[in-house]
């Protein structure tokens, strides 16, 4: 983790830099007497955590937090301070800790373990979610409904799908199958490099197209490959259908 301090006072900045470099692994990669430079600073470097104090000149800590909480990846917030009157503004604003001054050892160090196990959990999280996103990156195959059964099916395998009231139509070139639910929920499937939605109604395999049709205010209709369903291109998704297919 990599961390700030921001406090006016030299003597503790280095008492509270002693304990995060001898009881934890957290890296102190700058530290200021003000909160105008932490913001400057933040915003062109990544910060894991801000060790703040509240009183501290040009930007309370308190107005320093609660810019800094606007930020779209806002560092962890401990607060140290002297006033202990600020506390439920600070939890108010989801500070990671609140520590009076002044502090005890086992205070600080314990801190520092919660700090850096919340890291691991952080990390473990940012994985999951990683795998996840891949997993449904490359998905290969979808299971659908057909005669009460569930059939494993290609994706590439997929000419078009259909909404028709609160179930999808998936089409393949001989076999129809069941989603039971919306088709905006099935297209979270479907790579948007394959397949487009020409319409609320439907979404097409891209490389399944033959002919494209224009049609009646500026719209067109789309011939398949193998089959003979026409499928229709909305107005407004003219635009994006063309840049897609290069015309």
């Amino acid at each position: 983790m990599k961390a700030i301090i921001v406090e006016d006072e030299f003597p503790a900045r280095e008492e509270l830099k002693y304990f995060i470099n001898n009881f934890s692994n957290i890296e102190v990669i700058n530290e200021f007497d003000n909160g105008v430079d932490v913001l400057k600073f933040i915003q062109e470097n990544s910060v894991d955590v801000i060790f703040l104090d509240i009183n501290i000149p040009m930007l309370d800590g308190m107005l320093l937090a609660k810019t800094v909480r606007q930020f779209k990846k806002s560092p962890k917030i401990v607060f140290i301070t002297a006033y202990k009157e600020h506390a439920v503004d600070a939890f108010e604003l989801e500070a990671f800790d609140y520590i009076l001054k002044p502090y005890s050892d086992d205070r600080i160090v314990s801190m520092l373990k919660k700090l850096e196990k919340s890291d691991i959990a952080d990390e473990s999280i940012d994985v999951s979610k990683k795998i996840k996103n891949e997993n449904k990156k490359n998905l290969s195959s979808v299971s659908l409904w057909k005669n009460d059964k569930l059939i494993v099916v290609n994706i590439e395998d997929i000419y078009y799908c259909e909404a028709r009231e609160r179930e999808t139509i998936v089409f393949t070139k001989d076999n129809e199958y069941i989603v039971k639910g919306c088709i905006k929920e099935f297209e979270k499937n479907l790579g948007k490099e394959l397949f487009f939605k020409t319409h609320r109604s439907f979404i097409v395999s891209v490389s399944k197209i033959k002919e494209i049709i224009p049609w009646f205010n500026s719209t067109y209709k789309l011939k398949l490959k193998d089959i003979d369903t026409e499928i229709p291109v909305s107005r407004s998704n003219i635009k994006e259908f063309r840049k897609i297919m290069h015309i």
